[in-house]
């Protein structure tokens, strides 16, 4: 085999062991702290110190600043976190990054094949699922270290070739070439970690210099932007800000390096011997001291991406706002549950109304917001019953305790009200994929029934809010009024599939709309139900 030929072979290989390993690497450790990384992600953010701290751990841990930063892009998306504290995430996750280039610029290549051999043991024969996931994540590390020891000694005859040295010189003469090559690299293979391995591994064989492996570097923190670009697509105007301040923090870095290049380069020989290790450290230092210049312009940085992103984007808060542990023993743990119950009610209703809107109109637009606060609904439905769960090991008084067992039933009947629009949202979908639209008839009787079954909705959960006993049993009649209109608009449809007038494909797909609106009565008159249960018991004065 010709030397090029063996060059190219050994370089896609090492770089296709690399990057599975990565993969693996990064598979492994989510699934072993995976979800307690979202959580840590979520609870350890309050504060721009603790956001660093919070990003480069989590990135460290997972193994990937992309995808930190578009679990940031996701929270912030949904609420969960503000834009300060995603800015000051991302100037985390950028440190934690690094940890990959500082642990294979070791020459340690010679552990990756025991360290395959155990850990692949270790994860086809661990009895416990951790263990299973952890050894996954070793497995991973060894195929790294293996692929960019291929790498390494694959690219060792390119010392030869003169015109490659001196296009890598011409990186070194010229940094803003090789910050573009870095860039384009990363974008290709969607992973900066891939562009330091293969940087390392041409600065341990002596090909690249260090001006030269520093600018592709760079280039390469700038390549991760792409990603995240791409997670921010669709998403409200708050998580565009975050990723447009990710873009901007590493953009500022680049400027930095080309300001500060000469000096910088100089530092760093003096951290090493090596040049592999004193691009490790270079790549950490940077981004340490990028971090450290933007921090305490934090505040100003922010107001910069709202003045770069103008305009009002809702934010839907995914975080109880009335549930207080600290009045668990206490009947005010009833009434607190009762608040969020109704705020819970108040998005069920609002995504009906949308699901609604969308069938009549074919139109999917609200889709994303739909899918938003079906996820509130479900989240606060899980707060709340475990909240009322730790409630109830508390004594209490007959209401109380009755109170309790209803506000368990009520938030389950508006969580299914938000399930039934999403399935009207799917009913779109379809309507949406056959382009089709349903007739002026149809939307008339559809509207007509939506109108009842709003007003029940919106009644019982205003009952449920002013604990209106009275309210609430009017209502309860009311069940009989929309069955009776799902029958007559049932017969309606009939009569216009046998005169032809209707597209049968459509018809099937109004009938499901009729009924997930009869079923969002249903869920609503029990709602009413519970309510005048709840307001006998406290009117009446048991105890």
């Amino acid at each position: 085999m010709a030397t090029g030929l063996r060059i190219i072979v050994g370089l896609v290989g090492g770089l296709g062991l690399f990057l599975l390993g990565i993969d693996l690497m990064g598979e492994g450790l989510q699934k072993a702290a995976g979800e307690r990384m979202r959580r840590f992600l979520e609870l350890f953010t309050s504060n721009p110190l603790t956001a660093v701290a919070t990003g480069a751990i989590v990135t460290a841990l997972l193994q990937s600043s992309s995808t930190t930063t578009v679990m940031i892009v996701g929270f912030v998306n949904s609420g969960l976190m503000t834009l300060a504290q995603a800015a000051g995430t991302i100037m985390g996750s950028n440190i934690g990054t690094t940890i990959t280039a500082q642990l294979v610029s070791f020459d340690i290549y010679s552990f990756a094949l025991p360290f395959i051999g155990i850990s692949a043991l270790v994860h086809f024969f661990a009895r416990k699922k951790i263990l299973r996931h952890v050894g996954l994540g070793f497995l991973g590390f060894g195929l790294l270290l293996l692929g960019l020891g291929t790498m390494s000694s694959s690219v060792h005859p390119i010392r030869e070739y003169e015109g490659f040295l001196n296009l890598l010189v011409t990186f070194g003469n010229m940094p803003l070439l090789g910050i573009l090559a870095g860039a384009v690299f990363t974008i290709m293979l969607q992973n900066s970690a891939a562009t330091t391995g293969l940087v390392i591994a041409f600065a341990s064989q002596g090909i690249m210099g260090l001006p030269a492996a520093l600018a592709v570097i760079v280039g390469a923190n700038l390549g991760t932007c792409f990603t995240v670009i791409l997670a921010s697509v669709g998403a409200n105007i708050t998580a565009k800000r975050a990723a447009l301040s990710h873009v901007l923090f590493n953009t500022f870095g680049v400027l930095l390096f080309i300001i500060f290049r000469n000096p910088f380069i100089k530092t760093i020989m003096f951290t090493s011997d090596t040049v592999a290790r004193q691009v490790a450290n270079a790549h950490t230092l940077f981004n340490i001291i990028t971090a450290l210049i933007l921090f305490p312009l934090l505040p100003f940085f922010v107001k910069l991406v709202i003045a770069l992103v103008p305009g009002e984007s809702e934010i839907i808060s995914m975080k109880p706002k009335f549930l207080d542990r600290r009045t668990l023993h206490t009947p005010a743990a009833v009434l607190s549950a009762q608040q969020e119950a109704v705020r819970m009610g108040e998005a069920a209703l609002i995504m009906v109304n949308q699901a609604v809107e969308s069938f009549l109109e074919a139109d999917l637009s609200p889709l994303e917001q739909i899918e938003q606060r079906e996820e509130l609904v479900n989240a606060l439905e899980k707060e709340i019953t475990a909240y009322l769960a730790e409630a109830n090991q508390y004594s209490m008084d007959e209401a109380q305790a009755r109170a309790l067992t209803n506000l368990m039933h009520i938030v389950n009947d508006v969580e299914r009200i938000g399930d039934h629009a999403i399935n009207m949202i799917e009913l779109t979908t379809l309507l949406n994929e056959g382009d089709w639209k349903i007739s002026e008839a149809a939307s008339s009787d559809l509207r007509s029934m939506y109108e009842v079954v709003s007003r029940i909705s919106r009644e019982a959960i205003e009952a449920l809010f002013q604990h209106d006993e009275a309210g609430a049993k009017r209502l309860v009649a009311d069940d009989d009024l929309v069955d009776e209109l799902e029958k007559r608009y049932r017969s309606n449809h009939i009569e216009r599939l046998n005169e032809g007038s209707c597209n049968p494909e459509v018809g099937v797909l109004f009938l499901d709309a009729v009924s997930n609106l009869e079923r969002i009565a249903d869920h609503a008159v029990n709602i009413a139900e519970a309510v005048a249960d709840i307001a006998f018991y406290k009117n009446n004065g048991f105890k």
